[in-house]
This record gives structure tokens, C-alpha cells and sequence, in this order.
């Protein structure tokens, strides 16, 4: 999947000193999620329902 074009968001917890920083962008039909301090590095492409299936676990715990 061609991620180039994508618009990289900071995850809104995250600060320039945290060490879990993440960054999502929506691309088509998907959301890829990837750890900002690694640009370059492996993504994790997940379907926009599973996306906020995820988020909305993440917010519950």
C-alpha cells in the first residue's frame, strides 16, 4: 500500500520527550498507524471499523 501521499497525525497524548509516541493517517478505506519516532518503519494497516473498534477499547481502559 503506497503511504506516501498520507497526512501523518500525532496522537494527541503524545509529546515531543514521550517514548510511545504514535501517529495515524487515514488513506482510503484504511487507517495506518505508525510510531513517529520510526517514520520509515513498519505500519500497522487496520480497516476503518476495526480502526475505531480499537480506539474506542483504547478510551475504555
Amino acid at each position: 500500500m503506497e503511504l506516501t501521499p498520507a497526512t501523518w497525525r500525532k496522537a494527541s497524548r503524545s509529546n515531543e520527550s514521550g517514548d510511545a509516541c504514535v501517529e495515524v493517517a487515514g488513506v482510503a478505506e484504511v487507517v495506518a498507524v505508525r510510531d513517529s519516532k520510526d517514520p520509515e518503519g513498519p505500519k500497522l494497516i487496520l480497516s476503518r471499523s476495526d480502526f475505531r473498534r480499537f480506539a474506542d477499547r483504547l478510551k475504555s481502559i
